[in-house]
């Protein structure tokens, strides 16, 4: 889910803590403020027990300000009430999945080995399990003031791992921010938490120096493409270098078959009102947006989506600085040579309207870098292709993706296409369009460069807390020194590789 600013930074520098009533602070001291709070939290001390109970108190409380919130995040955002009162419910479902999550204990690795002097060499006992990395930094996105902010994804999941949160707020949702900041403070302390685990600085000097400071042990990132490149290099040139978890551009293609546009599938007046719809949902501000899709040459598709997008009303985007990006590229992606424009809406100052532009492989192919660049917003590049080898030929020119989803026939065999595209993309989806990400176990949001830094981990589904974590193996240890999880006997009842045999209690 991601902001589309042209740095994905903050670009101004505010109090760490963002009240008009405390003295401004200049951004290094804001930082060191705010890691010095959150790492003397004691949140890594917590027990899973705890720790699930208060991201229940946080989800509660969240949602018990349901309507204050909506209406500060509308004010801010431009977004509708309906869409933002569903971020409402994603974001408190977040928090509960991932108090279900380390219930449930799985995450851990928890795994014993038992000594057995008759190998060579010799093993010793050995009991290892993953830990909590320390403080981490968050960078909130535009696109999701909720469910990728202040307590969006990064932070539920660091969080449940027993990690204190630095998040870096994004300034299309300034006061939006402060106000869920304070209202998780609230609940961390009725609920007997501790409310400094959770940290909120503002500005861009703020998210540089979050980045460097030396007790900060990994980062996570949604935004754009030359942001997220800055800090990633930023935290690789660190003295002690941090993991840095960014989710960047994608473009998420769309391969349709012939046969899904023939009488034996679902037909083009469908797939063409099912693409109109994800596209242009919430102007088009998802990292999910399908802005890619190959069709057969003569598919019908196109003239069925001009008139799916009849209808389609203009939106007021997120900010001015993404308004004018999807302005300006919109307009010089329409004005090439080899590409033809198959559809624009009415343009006005302060909104924008569905675009919709196609050109052929060959054009594709031969200006690659120019069609794989992002336009965050309701646009839509079409490639026509005549023939397998020219779709090939394109397919083969992708980069890394979130999705990439095909739309084919019933009974058609599409195990080839989905082989192309598995290396691709973290989320093949078939039929359906990739807009909308599921809390699942199952999920997996990534994908490699530009969708992401790290194509190995997640920022969605139970996995997305292995990020915050790091293993360590305690040989022959004395029993007072284990933690509860390895202990004899399994008392906490989580499960556990022994022996090399998973056991569940």
């Amino acid at each position: 889910m991601t902001n589309r600013d042209a740095t994905g930074i903050a670009p101004r520098d505010e109090p760490a803590f963002g009240r008009d009533d405390r003295v401004a602070l200049s951004a290094a001291a804001a930082v060191e403020l705010a890691v010095r709070v959150a790492g003397a939290s004691g949140l890594g001390r917590s027990s899973r027990a705890e720790r699930g109970s208060w991201l229940v108190a946080i989800a509660d409380a969240v949602e018990s300000h349901r309507d204050e919130l909506v209406a500060l995040a509308g004010e801010e955002t431009h977004l509708s009430a309906a869409r933002l009162g569903g971020e409402v419910t994603r974001t408190a479902t977040q928090l509960r999945f991932f108090a279900g999550v380390i219930d449930e204990g799985s995450y851990l690795e928890a795994t014993i080995d038992s000594p057995d002097a008759s190998l060579l060499p010799p093993r010793p006992e050995l009991r290892r399990m993953l830990r909590p990395l320390g403080v981490v930094g968050v960078f909130a996105a535009s696109n999701f003031p909720f469910a990728f902010s202040v307590l969006g994804n990064d932070t539920a999941s660091a969080f449940a791992a027993g990690c204190p949160v630095v998040v870096k707020a994004h300034p299309g949702h300034p006061r939006l921010s402060r106000r869920i900041t304070e209202i998780a403070h609230e609940a961390l302390a009725a609920a007997g938490g501790p409310a400094g685990a959770l940290q909120l600085v503002e500005g861009m000097e703020a998210g540089l120096a979050l980045v460097q400071h030396p007790r900060v042990t990994a980062v996570g990132f949604t935004g754009s493409t030359r942001g997220g490149r800055a800090l990633f290099d930023l935290a690789a040139a660190r003295p002690e270098p941090i993991p840095f978890y960014g989710e960047l551009g994608s473009l998420n293609p769309v391969v349709v078959t012939p046969a899904a546009v023939s009488d034996a599938g679902p037909g083009a007046e469908a797939i063409a009102a099912g693409l109109a719809g994800s596209f242009t949902r919430d102007g088009g501000q998802y990292c999910t947006k399908p802005g890619l899709v190959f069709v057969p040459e003569g598919s019908g598709i196109e003239d069925a989506l001009v008139a799916a997008l009849g209808d389609a009303a203009p939106q007021r985007l997120l900010t001015d600085g993404i308004a004018a990006a999807f302005d300006r590229g919109s307009v010089e992606l329409a004005e090439r040579a080899d590409v033809e424009l198959v559809f624009a809406g009415a343009r006005a100052a302060d909104v924008a309207a569905p675009v919709v532009v196609s050109t052929s492989t060959e054009a594709f192919v031969a200006a690659r870098e120019t069609f794989l660049e992002e336009c965050f917003g309701p646009l839509t590049l079409l490639v026509r292709y005549a023939d397998d080898a020219g779709l090939a030929e394109a397919l083969a020119a992708l980069e890394g993706s979130l999705t990439a989803s095909i739309h084919h026939a019933p009974g058609e065999d599409v195990t080839a296409l989905a082989a192309v595209l598995e290396p691709v993309a973290g989320r093949l989806v078939f039929n359906g369009w990739p807009t909308g990400v599921a809390i699942a176990w199952g999920q997996h949001h990534g994908g490699g460069w530009p969708a992401t830094t790290a194509s190995v981990h997640t920022s969605v589904g139970a996995s997305a807390i292995r990020r915050w974590l790091t293993p360590v193996a305690w040989q022959d240890a004395p029993a007072a020194v284990l933690p509860a999880e390895l202990a004899d006997g399994n008392p906490l009842g989580v499960p556990r590789r022994e022996d090399g045999v998973l056991r569940h209690p």
